[in-house]
């Protein structure tokens, strides 16, 4: 089984890539997702008590752990420990499920690949990537973001332009979903020979 890490800068569309990679059929991690899923289980109580405050009734307050960690490189690597084991075993269970059900391509979607390791742990890189104009465009629509949030996180981020650099594939989502969809496929096609 080929693993393909996916990746990309905040607001360059993994999320969009993911999708049209399951559409396909592909199996699909999301580190996003569990770590929602993890904020309102596993986590949580780790997570208060490391950060006082930060939850209520049992699941992360993500705007408070926000408020927490951004800016405060400390709290950020205390949160981390905490949160990259929980998030690295559920990898490795959907991994062994995807070998086990015979995929012959499987796909791990990590915002953080570079600055995590993880791509020390894949076959084959994919970068989505946008120009920053529409990064900035993108991210700044959604509701709870700032200017000065998107670039506390984008300090914590690998350049675009390394990322780039490093990946076996890169997918420009400054396009039409179809032209997206087209390069997703044709990558799949080149990864499982089919």
């Amino acid at each position: 089984m080929i693993v393909l890490g996916l990746t990309g800068s905040i607001g360059m569309g993994k999320s969009t890539a993911a999708q049209m990679f399951m559409d396909a059929g592909i199996p699909v991690y999301s580190a996003d997702e569990t770590v929602h899923r993890l904020y309102s289980g596993a986590a949580a109580p780790l997570i208060e008590a490391a950060f006082p405050g930060t939850t209520d009734d049992g699941v992360v307050d993500r705007a408070r752990l926000s408020a927490a960690v951004i800016g405060n490189p400390e709290a950020l690597r205390k949160l981390e420990a905490i949160i990259h084991p929980l998030v690295r075993s559920e990898e490795n269970a959907f991994r062994d499920g995807a070998e086990s059900q015979g995929a012959k391509l499987a796909v791990i979607d990590i915002p953080l690949l570079f600055e995590t390791g993880g791509d020390k742990r894949v076959d084959k890189i994919l970068v989505v990537s946008a120009p920053a104009e529409v990064q900035k465009k993108r991210v700044l629509a959604r509701a709870d973001m700032t200017p000065e949030k998107l670039e506390a996180i984008l300090r914590r981020q690998t350049p675009d332009a390394e990322k780039r650099a490093r990946a076996d594939f890169v997918v420009n989502t400054d396009q039409t979903f179809d032209a997206t969809r087209a390069e997703i496929n044709a990558i799949i096609r080149i990864l499982t020979d089919s």
